[in-house]
């Protein structure tokens, strides 16, 4: 990180809703320039912290400077003023439906007046085209794109008034593993062509690597851990540890794993083959009866048989599956 003063510092943050503390005097920097991904499970407070750094919620107490400017209970109307360094890409995408594309992306500079309906539908069609769409899709509206597509333009508009700091939470959602990789090279190429500073929450480890500079780790309302990416395989800590095991099948065929993080592949229907596996009485005993099945992450104890779609030629697989029931 760089040691000038910090696009984002964070100090001693508190907040609590009644008596369920959730962030519990978190303290977080991330540099100019630099792309923070802030990691946790569930109800950790990964959105209560963006949505205080963003100004949607109100602290009960610690320190938010935005280039060394406190912004923790300001006034709305100088709020406002930081606000325009802001970029932001919502978990579900919030596009408007009732607005094509290119109004979408726009509405920003629309809202505040950066720029007349023409100027504000060619930088739209610009923007589109940073993320990989073409002019056509500007008349479109979201009801007629996919998924991916909605992420993009969702991209778009968060880069649309060309922001100092972008906001990422959950980018990935909901996504496909091939489009969320698309997604988050995406991210990598604008930011870095921007010069912008992001921080991102998500739950995705294969996305967080990708596109941090650095990892934080928040557990039981603070950063328990923060590093290089390059780092966290060797952190140490058990928490983190956890955190950075996925809860996913893999399956290997002649020695080539066709399911599983980082393995993906586009193939027709005619080549999935759905599996039933019995778990067994003792899933941790080696010799049980999985045949060649190796199961990676967290299952659920109580889970005794397993359905799993296999990306995979059946043939190939017909000598691997004995012991599994199909």
């Amino acid at each position: 990180m760089t040691e000038l003063q910090p696009k984002i510092r964070v100090r001693d943050l508190h907040k609590a809703f009644g008596e369920k503390v959730v962030l519990d005097g978190l303290d977080l920097d991330v540099g100019v320039g630099e792309s923070v991904v802030v990691i946790g499970g569930s109800g950790t407070g990964k959105s209560v912290l963006l949505k205080n750094i963003l100004g949607l919620m109100r602290p009960d107490s610690g320190s938010i400077q935005i280039d060394g400017e406190e912004v923790a209970g300001i006034d709305a109307n100088v709020r406002g003023e930081i606000g325009r360094k802001f970029g932001m890409l919502f978990q579900g995408g919030a596009l408007f439906d009732s607005l094509p594309v290119w109004e979408n992306v726009a509405f920003g500079l629309l809202s505040l007046k950066k720029a007349n309906r023409v100027q504000a539908q060619e930088i739209a069609v610009a923007k589109l085209a940073q993320v990989g769409l073409g002019p056509d899709v500007s008349t479109l509206f979201p009801a007629e794109l996919s998924g991916g597509m909605q992420k993009r333009v969702s991209l778009a508009r968060a880069i649309a008034a060309d922001p100092e700091i972008i906001f990422f939470d959950e980018p990935t959602t909901g996504l496909d593993p091939i489009m969320a990789d698309v997604i988050n090279d995406l991210i990598v190429k604008t930011t870095r062509e921007m010069g912008a500073t992001a921080l991102s929450i998500t739950h995705d480890m294969a996305s967080a690597r990708k596109i941090a500079h650095r990892i934080a780790m928040l557990y039981q309302g603070r950063i328990i851990w923060a590093g290089p990416v390059e780092d966290i395989d060797a952190s140490g800590d058990d928490v983190l540890d956890r955190n950075d095991e996925q809860p996913i099948v893999s399956l290997e065929v002649d020695g080539n794993a066709v399911l599983g993080v980082e393995q993906h592949a586009i193939v027709p229907l005619d080549r999935i083959v759905v599996v039933v596996v019995d778990l067994g009485a003792d899933r941790d005993d080696p010799s049980g009866e999985r045949g060649d099945l190796d199961l990676v992450g967290e299952v659920d104890p109580d889970l005794r048989h397993l359905l799993v779609l296999v990306l995979a030629d059946e043939h190939a697989l017909t000598d691997r599956l004995d012991g599994l029931e199909r």
